[in-house]
């Protein structure tokens, strides 16, 4: 019965995190409205994350791309990280992929569960430098978070859980994913 009690508890404690509050709800309509604009303007969507975040960066942003219409890159190949990484630092690779491919009128997505990553700050700078449109963080753990001092807007969960905050940002950037196209259910194209 202990497992069965654990997976019951942890079921209800993330359903209850996932319940939006309006500031959320807000913030996920305003993410909508940005990456119409991106997509008006021929831009694109920049999206970085480190492990379990790195898949949920091209996960969202192979949906933005292909079912949203928004161009999108998350620079997740391996030469390239490691390549940025063995040059100038793993804590600048992020920042060095901006200032080699973002350009002014781009949006950037940064995921960090603890929200402290040295390369998502160092990124957040870059892009500051760089006149990025609009940063947009994902976090977790504490509110006021280093990366998210350093966002245009922050979506922040209240959990030190990594496994409920990476869900839940998932979930969230699938929820603008799908609000762009206008449902939840759509044939592959």
């Amino acid at each position: 019965m202990p497992d069965k009690d654990f997976v019951t508890k942890y079921l209800k404690d993330f359903s209850s995190l996932i319940i939006p509050s309006d500031e959320i709800i807000e913030k996920i309509i305003f993410i909508k409205k940005i990456l119409l604009d991106i997509k008006k303007n021929n831009s694109k969507v920049m999206i970085f994350g480190n492990g379990g975040s790195a898949a949920i960066a091209s996960h969202v942003s192979v949906d933005l791309t292909k079912n949203a219409g928004i161009r999108s890159v998350n620079y997740n190949e391996a030469d390239l990280i490691t390549c940025f990484s063995n040059d100038y630092g793993y804590e600048r690779w992020i920042e060095k992929a901006i200032e080699f491919y973002g350009e002014s009128r781009d949006t950037l997505i940064l995921i960090s569960s603890s929200g402290k990553s040295p390369n998502m700050i160092n990124a957040c700078k870059a892009a500051k430098n760089k006149k990025i449109s609009k940063i947009i963080t994902l976090t977790g753990h504490e509110k006021d978070n280093p990366l998210s001092k350093l966002g245009d807007i922050n979506l922040w969960i209240d959990s030190k859980a990594y496994n409920f905050i990476e869900n839940t940002h998932q979930l969230w950037l699938l929820t603008v994913c799908d609000l762009i196209i206008g449902k939840r259910e759509y044939p592959p194209n």
